[in-house]
């Protein structure tokens, strides 16, 4: 939570979200991903990535494209507009992440990094969208 309100607080003055952030950098990151797989990797249920998407389209920060192969499937790709926003703000987003960590010396922000790293990785398989929420009650209907 707290870095996450660093992090917003950074980008207040932006108008891009945390989420939109996220999946800016994604899609920078790895060009012609599908969205589907975005979902996974910002672990963000399908639904509302579209949403996301939708956004950053209207902005003309992203792009959808067809995949040749399957018709089914968008390619996602950062327009120029895109790639320059991300330039731009990368530095807002280093600084928020420094201040986040700003209390720690150097060797110490690395055995952080490193002790995260582990946990994330001995863990992957928790991470999916929705984890964590609570189910729906569902109740019988009277008849």
């Amino acid at each position: 939570m707290i870095s996450t309100s660093i992090i917003a607080e950074a980008f207040e003055s932006e108008d891009m979200s945390l989420s939109e952030w996220a999946v800016l950098t994604i899609i920078d990151n790895h060009p012609d991903i599908d969205q589907s797989r975005l979902a996974e990797v910002v672990s963000i249920d399908r639904v509302n990535t579209g949403r996301l998407v939708d956004a950053l389209e209207s902005r003309d920060l992203v792009e959808r494209r067809f995949d040749e192969a399957d018709r089914r499937v968008w390619r996602l790709r950062c327009t120029r507009r895109g790639l320059q926003t991300r330039k731009r703000l990368l530095p807002v987003a280093l600084a928020a992440q420094e201040r986040l960590v700003a209390c720690l010396r150097q060797q110490d922000r690395k055995i952080l990094i490193e002790l995260l790293f582990q946990i994330v990785s001995a863990n992957e398989k928790y991470i999916r969208p929705g984890a964590g929420r609570r189910k729906r009650k569902v109740t019988a209907e009277k008849g």
